[in-house]
């Protein structure tokens, strides 16, 4: 056995406790595979937690402090937020030291600068727990499938939205009552807009695009959309057309440069992705030469994380650490969401008369928007004219969502039209 990798962390929280936990349970399986013992020397948070045992290291409240030493092979900072959490990173690797970290918000809009930082000090930076909870994928995406050019990947990339749709699909709740039961779970936080609309799966999506397409950390031209809108009427006619309704990260490579959006999406029931419920997570990766790989697993929680964060400690007691991603010379093109492609789901409320699905597939067929199925439902009554109306539910075949725009926009403009029309995006997540 080697000298220990001497370790310090920074935080006190669930997924450091994990950390602390796993480390102690697993001591010997994990000492036999990093060939040498992970020895936690340091740990600095705001305050000392009761009842947490620390085993043989030293505590102390100053972050900064702890971040800047140098008796210390690696830092992982584990404090979450943005700010305090920089600049743990940036003083650990300007000093030389190695970083594992779990915070995908400073990856995804700081990562260029610290894989750049990281490369000059010759240090590893290893942010596995920073996507997707225990599920291995940024091991997948930069070691298993290093052999393949990958075409696309789809990941299921928030617990709380996955749970929040799950329960609308399974029991039938509105949004707003399958966020308040997730909120009571504890899988929301009080105020749930980083996740339900999109801005955590968007900063996943970032870390994923990159090691996927060899580019560097774009998030500002990520589309996102959050799943607020998606009502449990749009579930069932999604069902009855054979989709289920998730809430995706989806990257492409296409030949005029990189999409990235995160967006309600229909996913046939057939794709095993649809069928990943709960507060799980999965990213389905489309190889050239693997094909289709699925990851699942949990995306958060205490050992899930700390099992990702132990993995690049492993990595680098190994002494075979490297920067997963590539500072790159030339980044492709990042398409706008108005020039991706994409199969629609409409649903268009419109008044119960004579001639208004020919008006709407007219308008459809002027702009080559080809009908795959449609489905008219019983009536309800138009609260202001008091007439009668009913939904009118289309399913597009593909099309240039700046097409659809367009589209969408003429049909609105019906007299007949008595409500805001629901537009989802629909991927059949194949090549085809």
């Amino acid at each position: 056995m080697g000298k220990p990798l001497r370790v310090g962390m920074c935080g006190l929280g669930t997924v450091a406790q994990g950390v602390l936990n796993v480390l102690r349970d697993n001591h010997d399986a994990i000492t036999q595979r990093a060939g040498r013992e992970i020895q936690l020397t340091q740990i600095a948070s705001r305050s000392l937690k009761a009842g947490v045992d620390l085993g043989s290291a030293e505590f102390c409240t100053d972050v900064l402090a702890l971040s800047r030493r140098d008796d210390l092979d690696v830092v992982v900072e584990l404090i979450g937020g943005e700010e305090t959490a920089l600049e743990i990173v940036r003083n650990a690797l300007r000093n030389g030291t190695s970083v594992v970290t779990g915070n995908k918000a400073i990856m995804a809009l700081h990562g260029n600068e610290l894989v750049e930082l990281a490369r000059e000090q010759g240090c590893s930076l290893g942010f596995e727990a920073a996507v997707a909870g225990a599920i291995p994928i940024i091991a997948a995406l930069t070691r298993s499938l290093a052999g393949n050019q990958v075409g696309w990947l789809a990941g299921i990339i928030n617990g709380t939205s996955n749970f929040i749709l799950t329960a609308m699909t399974e029991e039938g709740q509105n949004f707003q009552d399958a966020l308040e039961e997730a909120q009571r779970l504890g899988y929301a936080e009080a105020d749930p807009t980083v996740d339900v609309d999109g801005i955590d799966a968007a900063h996943k999506l970032t870390i994923l695009a990159a090691l996927a397409f060899d580019m560097g950390f774009r998030f500002s031209d990520v589309y996102t959309e959050g799943i607020s809108g998606v009502t449990a009427e749009d579930i069932e006619y999604a069902d009855q057309l054979g989709y289920r309704i998730k809430h995706l990260g989806i990257t492409r490579r296409t030949e005029a440069g990189v999409e990235a959006r995160v967006h309600p999406t229909l996913v046939p029931k057939r794709q095993l992705i649809a069928n990943i419920n709960g507060v799980m997570n999965a990213v389905l990766v489309q190889g050239n030469a693997a094909g289709p790989t699925l990851f699942c697993g949990a995306g958060a929680g205490d050992r899930p994380s700390a099992s990702a964060v132990i993995a690049d400690l492993v990595e680098m007691a190994r002494g075979i650490a490297f920067l997963p991603v590539k500072t790159p010379n030339v980044s492709p093109p990042m398409l706008a969401v108005e020039d991706t492609q994409s199969a629609f789901y409409l649903r268009i409320p419109s008044l119960d008369q004579p001639g208004v699905f020919a008006k709407v597939a007219g308008l459809l067929s002027e702009r080559d928007i080809s009908i795959e199925a449609a489905i008219q439902r019983e009536q309800a009554i138009d609260t202001t004219s008091q007439q009668a109306w009913v939904p009118i539910i289309i399913l597009t075949h593909v099309v240039n969502e700046r097409v659809m725009n367009d589209a969408v926009a003429a049909v609105q403009s019906l007299p007949e039209v008595v409500g805001q029309i629901t537009r989802l995006r629909v991927d059949q997540l194949t090549d085809g």
